[in-house]
């Protein structure tokens, strides 16, 4: 065998026990991911009621959150108000409610409400939804407790491997590279099916493979992000702290003085003010029943997070709003690390990339299927034909005989 042979014998037997070993794993990866593409859309088909909204005008924020909270009654609170980016879509009042089972994190509801009436569409358990469920599966498998975000992660590896060495089993051996790309490549449907899928789809792929990989070991992603470009330190996550039950301001006051502080910009989300959850309980508590004071005993600030969408770029920019003086900051812009993890997110699921991009994450969530299928009918004809032979030659070494 040349060297030529024995390379691409060793990349087809790498590239055939990969995909054995992986497929029965990466397909309901690969589908839950095309799923969570459109998610909004897809849930809007599935339940239109939901999103039944009778225009596009918008009333005070005070007004949703009152809606929510007669919703929810005691056992979720508001945390915040998100508004829609397009017409045609409802208000969301996010909420936090305490967990089902003990040690767990908060769960997520969201009261889906009209815009021009604040009528409550729907009240939905985030975690409990099949979108919910599609997000937990295809981040950590729904094991986060058994290292499911890591097996993801590796599953990404392998899936990365596959493109990879895609690429040198479909190249032509004895022909150029248009020669490669026509449907009578071979005389079996599937094989020529898996090879103009597989090329078609390899380079999409390969960056979806990788932003996985990324997301997939969040650590360690970050310390070679940060050795690369600077990055925030990690902080508290913003809004884990006690949300303040009787605010100084109103939402309205709120959202006024973050729009005033970016000309041109509207309010895209409205985060209800809290106190930190660093230091002593007993302080926390105390501040959230005292409720208008601007801190607590701890001597942690009460802010307004209002994420900010710009007129005409559309991005978003977040300002907070001191509770007690009405003083505006703006956050500072995300540093260069901390922009290209952004991205890695984005362009992992789709989003802030435009349409194009989308429909080719979305195949690439439809892609393992095909490959997976076309791929076993391949190993397993040509494990019939091997067979085959080696009867022959049993056959013609007793003849010889």
């Amino acid at each position: 065998m040349s060297g030529s042979t024995r390379r691409r014998a060793l990349w087809w037997r790498l590239h055939r026990w990969i995909a054995l070993t992986l497929a029965l794993l990466l397909v309901p990866i690969a589908l839950s991911g095309a799923l969570l593409v459109w998610h909004d859309e897809l849930d809007a088909l599935i339940h239109p009621g939901r999103y039944a909204v009778t225009g596009a005008e918008q009333i005070e924020p005070s007004a949703y959150l009152a809606s929510a909270r007669s919703a929810l009654g005691t056992d979720a609170q508001p945390a915040a108000v998100r508004f829609p980016a397009d017409d045609g879509w409802p208000v969301v009042v996010m909420a936090r409610a305490a967990a089902r089972g003990e040690g767990g994190p908060p769960r997520i509801v969201n009261v889906y409400l009209d815009p021009p009436t604040a009528r409550v569409l729907d009240v939905l358990d985030f975690r409990s939804s099949l979108f919910g469920w599609l997000h937990r599966f295809h981040e950590n498998l729904t094991i986060p407790e058994y290292s499911g975000r890591a097996i993801v992660g590796w599953a990404g590896v392998g899936m990365l491997v596959l493109a990879l060495t895609g690429i040198w089993l479909w190249w032509p051996r004895g022909g150029g590279l248009l020669g490669g790309l026509r449907w009578r490549r071979t005389a079996r449907t599937t094989a020529n099916l898996h090879h103009l899928v597989g090329i078609g789809l390899v380079l999409p792929l390969a960056v979806v493979s990788f932003t996985g990989i990324y997301l997939g070991f969040p650590q360690t992603a970050r310390q070679v992000m940060a050795s690369i470009a600077p990055m925030t330190p990690q902080v508290q996550r913003p809004g884990a702290g006690v949300i303040v039950q009787v605010p100084q301001l109103s939402p309205e006051a709120a959202a006024r003085a973050a729009s005033a502080s970016e000309l041109g910009a509207r309010a895209a989300v409205i985060f209800l003010p809290t106190i930190s959850a660093s230091g002593n309980e007993r302080g926390r508590a105390r501040g959230a029943e005292r409720g208008r004071e601007g801190t607590s005993d701890n001597g942690s600030r009460r802010l307004w997070r209002v994420q900010m969408r710009a007129g005409g770029s559309g991005e978003l920019v977040t300002v907070v709003v001191d509770d007690q003086s009405g003083a505006v900051e703006r956050l500072p812009d995300p540093l260069r690390g901390d922009r290209a993890a952004l991205w890695m997110r984005w362009i992992h699921e789709g989003s802030h990339s435009g349409p194009v991009w989308q429909v080719f994450v979305f195949l690439t969530g439809l892609g393992p299927p095909v490959f997976a299928v076309t791929g076993v009918v391949m190993w397993w004809r040509g494990r019939q034909k091997q067979a085959r032979a080696a009867i022959r030659a049993g056959g013609d070494l007793q003849a010889a005989e």
